[in-house]
């Protein structure tokens, strides 16, 4: 088996392990795939948002007759404390939209970062910007409000997107372990394996599965009756606060959220950790000691973003809904809907050289700078 000597350098996807028509017919263009991925996403969420809202109007003119709203509670025990929180949250919201977009226009723009790598980590930022627009503009503005009441269809739509976008990240990060396993165990059939129509059928289906898996979870949660108690004893509209409202028996619901809960988080971490076995195996057989460094380097930047993300997320849905805490539940979910976002672009993209050169070059050929741009071009 052939071994590189850096592992973490990518082929190029349109390169061929044998001949040079090797893949004709199988590659298309990055730009292609990325339109075509979003194309597929906008479709995706326009369909759920119509089947969330006729959904939601059908189910509360039947029986939620009663709650017609929700009362998140949030952080209101903490008092003036909360106008501290609000300007840090601002603060950590406004880096993680910084950071997230500043990254997916890099990817975009230059054109070493058209690799399958990137690509996925494009859609990554790409996700947690959307999840983190779900929870923290609702949960900055009740930091300074009085009334932090949610419509009953608001907090059904809330819950539909966060766990849609944090299902996504979960199969992302999957995705992105068997990429680096084929760059690094497979090299010669690299091409292959992540051709490009592979890595839109690999994104896309990442999106789907989230969303279907939000979809069952919501629709088990909001077909229940709620016939008095509104007060969500958190900062938005998470499963086990609100499922507790309910005035029925719950067993039947909690225990198939529970298994799609199982299968959302552990049957990705598990093809991760696989993954990461192949790929410790094939770099200690690298006999240079920096290509080991720069390889494991690397890994341990995503393997930083896997176990905030999966450690955190265990703790609080791979258990009965009947054991939640609200302080420790808290605590726990600030961590995968404030940090986790956060490590993304500070961790594994900014401190990444390739990632680094781009961002000089894009600001070097001043396409942040259109003006200046064209002011040179008049100059005799």
């Amino acid at each position: 088996m052939l071994i590189q000597e850096d592992a973490l350098s990518r082929p190029d996807v349109s390169e061929t392990p044998g001949s040079s028509g090797f893949l004709e017919g199988l590659t298309c263009t990055f730009d292609n795939c990325w339109k075509q991925l979003l194309s597929d996403l906008c479709c995706l969420f326009l369909h759920s948002c119509s089947l969330l809202v006729n959904l939601g109007d059908q189910v509360n003119q039947a029986i939620f007759s009663s709650v017609t709203e929700f009362l998140l509670l949030g952080f209101s025990n903490l008092g003036e404390m909360q106008l501290i929180l609000f300007a840090v949250f601002l603060c950590l919201y406004l880096i993680i939209l910084s950071g997230n977009i500043t990254t997916v226009t890099v990817i975009c723009l230059d054109r070493s970062l058209h690799v399958p790598m990137y690509f996925f980590l494009g859609i990554l930022s790409i996700s947690e910007t959307c999840y983190t627009f779900v929870i923290l503009p609702k949960m900055l503005i009740n930091l300074l409000s009085l009334l932090r009441t949610i419509s009953f269809i608001n907090c059904a739509t809330q819950m539909f997107f966060f766990f849609g976008f944090a299902v996504t990240n979960c199969m992302l990060l999957g995705v992105m372990s068997y990429d680096c396993y084929a760059a690094v165990c497979h090299p010669l059939w690299y091409p292959v394996l992540m051709s490009w129509p592979v890595c839109g059928h690999l994104a896309a289906t990442c999106a789907l599965i989230g969303f279907l898996f939000s979809l069952i979870g919501s629709l088990l949660v909001f077909e229940l009756p709620f016939c008095g108690l509104n007060k969500i004893n958190h900062y938005f509209c998470d499963i086990s606060p609100v499922i507790q409202l309910a005035c029925t028996e719950t067993y039947i619901n909690e225990l198939v959220i529970f298994i799609g809960g199982v299968l959302a988080l552990m049957v990705p971490l598990t093809f991760i950790c696989i993954s990461y076995g192949f790929i410790v195996h094939t770099i200690l057989k690298i006999p240079s000691t920096d290509g080991k460094q720069k390889a494991f380097s690397t890994c341990a930047s995503h393997l930083t973003v896997v176990i905030a993300h999966y450690g955190c997320a265990s703790s609080v849905y791979l258990r009965p809904s009947a054991k939640f805490s609200s302080n420790k539940d808290r605590l726990v979910t600030m961590t995968y809907t404030v940090v986790t976002p956060l490590l993304n672009p500070m961790v594994y993209s900014f401190r990444n050289k390739d990632v680094q050169m781009a961002i000089r070059k894009v600001i070097a050929r001043g396409r942040f700078y259109p003006k200046a741009r064209d002011e040179n071009t008049l100059r005799p």
